[in-house]
């Protein structure tokens, strides 16, 4: 795999209102060194990672958010079986929740979630559980099955109720991804590039794991518990902040991982990604 000069994470947020505290960017260079915060005071909306993305990200930088930009699609042939709108690919079913959304303010999917047809595959809020929601827990991407084969706790994107659920903020992002166009490849939808900058989707907690935190512990919220994981990586002791979040943290370690790993060329072809590359993507890292 090519090289990027910048290796960085976003943590992102689903949640209402016009600014997020869930929200963090981290970075680093090549090298050892702890990445940064970018903009560690400031508290982010969804438009202010788009324009950051568009303006400010330095160029070749390999950027992983933490978020789903696919839908289930490989065990019923179809985001939404039945639903003569529903999309054909990853990049058309942005552009339905975005249209759909227009009105929804700061990124926000609610008109999405809400519609008379959309709604029947969701698990919502005040046991309102889609007639085509499915058994159990939800329908999961061909990756996420891969995750709990690995002993990872992913949730499917089509519950949008509890605290670890992965819905909202996965539906906000598709609009975010959707607005973001063709400026930056996004795989594996797209190649990776020969140069310039490239997003991935992530999940934190393999970065967790990799720094050897077990299981149930991957929250960090402290400056010694971070430069213990931080060192599992290979990595120098990090800028002390002034509040210490897992939203910060999560993207602190995630992106020191993601530097440690974005040169392994078996990470880039799992086996099972051609079939559903360009329909529910794929999580970076899993194998």
């Amino acid at each position: 795999m090519r090289s990027f000069s910048q290796f960085s994470v976003v943590d992102w947020s689903g949640a209402t209102g016009p600014r997020q505290k869930g929200i963090a960017i981290a970075i680093c260079g090549p090298g050892s060194t702890a990445p940064t915060l970018v903009r560690p005071d400031h508290i982010w909306s969804r438009h202010d990672v788009l324009d950051w993305l568009h303006h400010d990200m330095p160029r070749d930088t390999l950027v992983g958010f933490d978020l789903s930009p696919g839908l289930p699609f490989a065990d019923a042939g179809a985001f939404f079986p039945g639903w003569a709108r529903s999309p054909i690919d990853a990049r058309s079913l942005w552009a339905l929740v975005d249209n759909l959304c227009t009105d929804d303010p700061n990124l926000a999917a609610s008109r999405f979630v809400d519609h008379p047809e959309a709604s029947r595959y969701f698990r919502r809020h005040g046991g309102r559980t889609g007639d085509r929601f499915g058994m159990g827990q939800g329908r999961l991407r061909v990756v996420e099955h891969r995750q709990r084969a690995c002993n990872l706790a992913p949730y499917s994107c089509f519950n949008l109720v509890g605290a670890a659920q992965v819905g909202k903020s996965s539906l906000t992002a598709m609009r975010m991804l959707h607005r973001l166009g063709r400026e930056i490849p996004i795989w594996p939808f797209d190649p990776a590039p020969e140069r310039g900058s490239l997003i991935v989707e992530i999940y934190t907690s393999l970065a967790a794991r990799a720094a050897g935190i077990r299981k149930g512990l991957s929250k960090l919220r402290d400056a010694r518990a971070l430069d213990a994981a931080l060192t599992k990586l290979g990595c120098e002791p990090h800028m002390p902040l002034r509040h210490y979040t897992d939203h910060a943290t999560d993207a602190i370690l995630t992106s020191a991982w993601l530097r440690t790993v974005a040169h392994e060329d078996h990470l880039w072809s799992p086996d099972g990604l051609a079939d559903v590359a360009l329909t529910e993507g794929w999580t970076f890292g899993v194998t």
